[in-house]
């Protein structure tokens, strides 16, 4: 297999990508950060309790 059969092979390829629209980009942007802000929270909210349980056993 040379350099252009390969070159024609990725042109090929590279028509039957569907590329997200900038509205799906934002959106999913979006979805991820409210996931990440939630998941942030919990763990904040897990820490401060296992911190507190902590201090009450230890003193």
């Amino acid at each position: 297999m040379n350099l252009g059969t390969h070159i024609r092979n990725a042109r090929s390829e590279l028509t039957k990508v569907i590329f997200p629209t900038k509205g799906q980009v934002k959106q999913a942007y979006i979805s991820v950060l409210i996931v990440v802000t939630v998941i942030a929270a919990f763990l904040a909210l897990v820490d401060l309790f296992m911190s507190s349980v902590m201090s009450a056993i230890l003193g």
